[in-house]
């Protein structure tokens, strides 16, 4: 569905209140204390690996030797600090919940939700074309030899144009659907058609029946009259 219908799209702008409740959410202080942890961590994890990678050639001058020793000097007291940083938030985050209740939390932390009415509107209407689809995919299937491809079919099918000609002294609305690229869809496409002209769905809103088919079949040489060698039609 997210791939066909886009069921993740983001179809609302409008925001509402939350209404007050006990449900947890996120505490704010908490995810900044996380946030702190894990960026020291990095750094400290950068500086360990650097002081292990610190090594010193033995045929090394004075300079060179000296030069070592401050390196390491150096990444020690950078260390030193972060383990030190590390233990302050460590404790700090045993003592800070990491939720609160939704009236708890600061005002100036309260946000607003995004209006849920019409996405599940929509989202609704999603889910029923896309049961649709999974049904008549089923029903293409049984006329494809690579399963896997009903739906892109599908798709195709949907895509494409078609005539309406309606027929009000038969009751009927004839929809012929524009061939397929190739035989093989055109066939799965007209097992699909048997299988919706069985149900008889009357267009909504009127009496006409809706019959389905493919434009090449209602206009194939065998429905035309029959001439004789005169030119007689037969």
């Amino acid at each position: 569905m997210m791939e066909h219908f886009a069921i993740d799209l983001l179809n609302e702008y409008r925001t509402e209140e939350i209404p007050e409740t006990k449900r947890p959410v996120v505490n704010p202080k908490w995810r900044e204390l996380d946030r702190q942890k894990r960026s020291v961590k990095s750094k400290l994890t950068n500086r360990q690996a650097r002081f292990a990678a610190l090594t010193l050639h033995p045929e090394s001058d004075q300079a060179a030797v000296a030069k070592w020793q401050r390196q390491k000097a150096a990444l020690v007291e950078e260390i030193e600090q972060l383990d030190k940083e590390m233990a302050e938030i460590n404790s700090q985050l045993k003592t800070t919940p990491s939720h609160l209740a939704w009236d708890k939390l600061p005002e100036s932390e309260k946000f607003q939700r995004l209006a849920p009415s019409r996405k599940q509107l929509v989202d609704t209407v999603k889910l029923i074309a896309y049961r649709a689809e999974t049904a008549m995919a089923a029903i293409v299937r049984e006329s494809l030899a690579r399963t896997d491809d009903a739906r892109s079919l599908l798709c195709d099918l949907f895509r494409s144009e078609a005539d309406l000609l309606p027929d009000l002294k038969q009751g009927v609305l004839r929809v012929q659907v524009h061939p397929m690229s190739n035989p093989r869809a055109n066939r799965a496409i007209a097992h699909l058609l048997e299988h919706l002209n069985a149900t008889e769905f009357t267009y909504p809103g009127t009496e006409l029946k809706l019959v389905y088919s493919i434009a090449a079949e209602a206009e194939s040489p065998s429905s035309a009259p029959h001439q004789n060698p005169a030119g007689q039609e037969i």
